[in-house]
């Protein structure tokens, strides 16, 4: 039998808190660049444009995600939102391309910074939004078990550090004057969201892939057989996998041969619901088997 998950609520007024947040950030650090000059706040500044577009896919991939299961899609669209994950960190990989072309060109030919100090508060304020705009993002990504909400936060997480390198950075160079660190920072930029795109293009394949779920809810499901295995039932074929924020999970249940099909019914039906409670959105399907059966 197959008992279908509770629709995922939307979360699409996430994907447009984090648009709203991109919007504002690239205007704060657009404004520090240009009064600074400094190619590691640039290098900033485009790391956020990235940031935009992401959200922009997000906010197509959650919509699309949260349709009901139809006739072409029996399954549900979960997986659409692997398709913005992996759009993201394509789009990361791009970014670090644009800001190392950038910083080579300002490392062969350094320049000076302005109004330095002003430039940095300004950059500071943009990454205390994107600190807060994160914060949120994960907190809901892990509790309804968004890779596109994850995807997200993560990558606005590594915008913040990567402003804090940034920013301290134009600081020394301008307490020191050394202007090759400018570019220099901005290069280490570039290397470090190449990893983190590399990183989401990696669990977006995976997911695409159908991998199964996380050793902690298998161990789940393995404790709840676990209990009805004492009472005499057992389990076989059991197999999973996740797409988005939905999980799906099938086993084969095996019963005494003398049980009748209604009674060893209900009890496939009570432990899809122990399933379900443990694992948030399940689709579960169950197949009733005679434990005398061979193989």
């Amino acid at each position: 039998m197959n008992t279908a998950s509770t629709q995922p609520p939307s979360l699409t007024r996430y994907a447009w808190l984090s648009i709203a947040a991109a919007v504002a950030t690239i205007t704060l650090k657009g404004v520090a660049w240009q009064m600074t000059g400094s190619v590691g706040l640039l290098s900033d500044a485009i790391e956020s444009l990235v940031n935009l577009a992401g959200a922009m896919m997000a906010l197509w991939m959650l919509t699309l995600a949260a349709l009901p299961a139809d006739d072409d899609h029996a399954h549900g669209h979960g997986k659409a939102e692997y398709f913005s994950s992996a759009f993201e960190g394509f789009l990361i990989l791009l970014a670090a391309v644009s800001i190392g072309y950038t910083a080579i060109g300002r490392l062969l030919a350094p320049q000076p910074l302005e109004a330095v100090g002003l430039g940095l508060m300004v950059s500071v304020l943009a990454s205390v939004i994107n600190f807060a705009t994160a914060r949120i993002l994960l907190r809901v990504g892990k509790e309804h078990n968004s890779i596109t909400l994850e995807a997200d936060a993560h990558h606005l997480m590594t915008d913040v550090w990567t402003s804090a390198g940034v920013i301290g950075g134009v600081g020394l160079v301008w307490m020191t004057g050394w202007l090759w660190l400018d570019a220099a920072i901005a290069l280490l930029v570039a290397a470090n969201i190449v990893w983190t795109g590399f990183q989401l293009m990696s669990r977006s394949a995976a997911g695409l892939m159908d991998v199964s779920l996380p050793a902690e809810k298998l161990a789940l499901i393995e404790t709840l057989l676990a209990g009805y295995r004492a009472q005499g039932l057992d389990f076989k074929a059991l197999r999973t996998r996740q797409a988005g924020s939905r999980a799906f999970v099938t086993l084969h249940v095996l019963v005494p041969g003398d049980w009748s099909v209604q009674y060893g019914h209900d009890w496939a039906e009570r432990i899809e619901v122990d399933i379900r409670n443990a694992i948030q959105h399940a689709d579960i399907t169950t197949h009733l088997e005679p434990k005398e059966e061979p193989g």
